[in-house]
């Protein structure tokens, strides 16, 4: 049973990050399941109901701190699990696997302090197996920001959450920014919308700060439509107070009270989950009025759309969270004059938000330091299509897309050759293998008649036809 918390002010943080170090003390391992919707419809929770089980028979349970994590990002090898050593930190990544598997990696790895190799990940373009998950290509090559907590932490857990510095960002903001020192630090970052068009984050907000008027609006768009998209919804289920965070820290930016998070309704797992963690950040005086004890209240509530494409459209999308058909209105009025009920309202997507706590707690110059001189930070992609290594990766903007696709991704499938990678959804554009060494930024993708997009990276292999 989850204790329940309630944070009274900042210093609270601080308390519950001891607390859950101390209680990790005890223990000597922690194994991570990945609950990601991939690995849900491979069957994780069989998987995780056998490791408890066995667990339990082998007097083990007092060793071991479990977490039920969102995507790992392996989505093609599921169900996964990390099991890590809490003395050295080494986690072992073992795919692929049944109920039936569990008992003898426990006897294996956990009794008899021996890797059960021949049920750990297997990489395809070496032929041999890596079991430590800091050597594999796929992982060793990334820098997570986005996704720093996505497969690590439990989703549910937000005393987890708080463990790894969570709500410190937005406490941080409360008691030593002003709303305009908080945009001056995200203009600093250099961090772009991540939802596609790559407008800059701190302008954006600074024109919902200077917009006149009492009421204002803050609106996450997780209406994620591109085809082979995954990267929102993965955060959402992963480490959806993330989301809550940065909309928060936007909020007080701006001076909203009020947030909506627009989700497809065909992402059930991320609306529960989101919903939950909403819930217990209210619970926790994290949500609602006076919060920290230092006058800001901020709210959050969800919007579920029907799945209509139009609806990524940020007027289409706030018609349809007024209760209107999600049809898109001519700009002017932007909607930072005129948004959400005839108030201005700031629009920005789950990537964004993820964003800006990290951003408020290193510094802008610390984000700005990655990537290139006109996209700064890093990009969440989605791998899809014929590649080795399907799922989601984060690495530095200007990153090329030759090193995704080999180094990262693996290579093309069955070793033929690659042919082209489509990006940027509908409105995007295909890349071939001239263009290999294209970094992958804003600027770069558009000079080929391409775009960044949201972030979904179809490979295609030499024998796609492409009419």
């Amino acid at each position: 049973m989850r204790q329940e918390l309630f944070i009274k002010d900042p210093e609270d943080l601080s308390a519950i990050k001891q607390n859950y170090r101390e209680k990790m003390k005890d223990r000597e391992f922690r194994i991570q399941i990945c609950s990601g919707a991939g690995c849900v419809s491979s069957n994780c929770r069989a998987v995780k109901e056998a490791l408890v089980k066995c667990l339990e028979e082998e007097g083990l349970s007092d060793k071991v701190i479990g977490a039920e994590t969102g995507c790992i990002g392996t989505c093609d090898l599921g169900p996964v699990m990390v099991v890590t050593a809490l003395k050295d930190g080494k986690g072992v990544f073992y795919t692929k696997l049944t109920p039936r598997d569990i008992p003898a990696i426990v006897a294996s790895h956990l009794i008899s302090g021996k890797i059960k190799y021949d049920r750990t990940y297997f990489d395809r373009k070496l032929g041999r197996n890596i079991p430590y998950i800091n050597e594999i290509d796929y992982f060793k090559n990334q820098v997570k920001i986005a996704l720093r907590n996505c497969g690590s932490i439990d989703y549910a857990s937000l005393e987890d959450y708080i463990a790894n510095d969570g709500y410190l960002s937005f406490a941080k903001v409360l008691k030593e920014y002003t709303p305009e020192q908080a945009v001056d630090e995200i203009k600093k970052s250099g961090l772009r919308g991540r939802g596609g068009a790559g407008f800059p984050t701190g302008v954006k907000l600074e024109s919902g700060m200077k917009a006149p008027g009492g009421e204002k609006y803050l609106v996450c768009n997780a209406d994620e439509g591109d085809p082979g998209a995954f990267m929102d919804r993965s955060i959402l289920e992963g480490d959806p107070n993330s989301v809550i965070e940065g909309m928060l820290i936007g909020g007080y930016a701006i001076g909203a009270h009020k947030g909506f998070v627009y989700v497809r309704a065909e992402y059930p797992l991320a609306v529960e989950r989101l919903d939950m963690a909403i819930g217990n950040a209210r619970k926790a005086g994290l949500l609602g009025e006076n919060i920290f004890g230092g006058g800001f209240g901020f709210d959050i509530e969800i919007r579920i759309g029907a799945g209509a494409f139009v609806c990524g459209e940020e007027t289409a999308l706030m018609a349809s969270i007024e209760g209107e058909r999600g049809e898109p209105r001519q700009k002017p009025p932007f909607p930072f004059q005129k948004g959400l009920f005839g108030k201005p309202t700031i629009i920005c997507h789950v990537e964004t938000y993820a964003n800006i706590p990290p951003i408020i707690l290193h510094g802008g110059s610390w984000f700005s330091g990655y990537g290139t001189e006109d996209s700064r930070g890093t990009k969440v992609f989605a791998l899809a299509g014929a590649i080795n290594n399907t799922g989601i990766v984060e690495v530095p903007m200007g990153t090329t897309l030759g090193n995704i696709i080999f180094n990262i991704g693996g290579g093309i499938r069955k070793n033929k050759g690659f042919k082209a990678a489509q990006t940027g959804g509908p409105s995007g554009g295909c890349i071939t293998r001239e263009n290999l060494n294209t970094p992958m930024d804003y600027d770069s993708l558009v000079k080929l008649g391409a775009i960044m997009g949201s972030g979904g990276l179809i490979t295609m292999d030499e024998d796609t036809c492409m009419v």
